[in-house]
């Protein structure tokens, strides 16, 4: 973390010409700092009101959710949505898209991995929260909080910064919704069986959700896949937008939340 000195020239008490022009000298440098390296970067306003919880909830039953059983992560694997960059700009922090992964192993073994502490940055991570072969929500991070999902990832061109060095991340605008792969997807395959159908319904009554909690469009709900920069993330393997758009159909029209898919590439 870079800290931005400010602060204001120490005062003088001599009255001589040298400690007057001490003072003028010093004077343009209160206050200043490193230059930011990076510009801070924001994305449009959707337009899209957030509905108020009551409205949710009554969504949420219509579509007969299962109920969000707890496994929350440990606290190394998750933190709190960043206001402000390390030269004290403010950087977008709340939800602003909808990132769908895949677990890999089994949804018990994730959430037990989330759930272990991990002191290194490299081995932290999670979602907010895990569909598993059934459809339970087993919930890891709240939504208010940044799961560790999508380290090095951009959106287009749109990535948050926050200190310098920083290679990028969408962690502080995403919401991050995983699916448990089937036994067959337990490794490094370049595709698998696929999800349930109970996985898409669920899938994407979760999404609708958040679209309606948040004010997200459904041109900014996309893949890890799709968002990761280091080349090295392929999830949510064998995903079959087919499926999960009907299904993401009949959630919307069962709650009249059909707003939310402009049928347009972007916003």
């Amino acid at each position: 973390m870079v800290s931005v000195h400010g602060g204001v020239a120490p005062a003088y008490r001599g009255a001589g010409a040298g400690g007057l022009l001490s003072l003028l000298l010093l004077l343009p440098l209160a206050g200043c700092g490193p230059r930011p390296p990076f510009e801070v970067q924001t994305l449009a306003d959707a337009g899209l009101k957030p509905l108020p919880a009551e409205q949710l909830e009554a969504c949420a039953a219509k579509l007969r959710l299962p109920p969000e059983l707890p496994r929350p992560a440990d606290a190394t694997n998750f933190g709190e949505r960043q206001r402000r960059d390390a030269f004290g700009r403010e950087v977008p922090h709340g939800p602003k898209l909808i990132v769908l992964h895949e677990t890999v192993i089994s949804a018990a073994d994730t959430a037990r991995r989330f759930a272990t502490p991990h002191p290194r940055d490299d081995d932290q991570a999670s979602y907010h929260l895990l569909l598993d072969r059934a459809g339970q929500r087993l919930r890891i991070v709240p939504d208010a909080g940044r799961a560790f999902g999508a380290g090095m990832a951009a959106f287009g061109d749109f990535t948050v910064r926050i200190r310098p060095g920083s290679v990028g991340s969408l962690n502080n605008v995403a919401l991050h919704l995983s699916l448990e792969s089937p036994p067959d997807g337990r490794g490094d395959g370049d595709a698998h069986s696929g999800y349930t159908a109970e996985q898409y319904r669920v899938a994407a009554g979760q999404v609708l959700l958040w679209q309606a909690a948040f004010g997200i469009p459904m041109s900014r709900v996309t893949t890890h896949q799709a968002v990761d920069r280091s080349h090295s993330r392929r999830d949510p393997r064998s995903f079959r937008w087919v499926a999960f758009d009907a299904a993401w159909r009949d959630a919307a029209q069962r709650c009249g939340l059909t707003a939310y898919d402009r049928g347009r590439a972007t916003i």
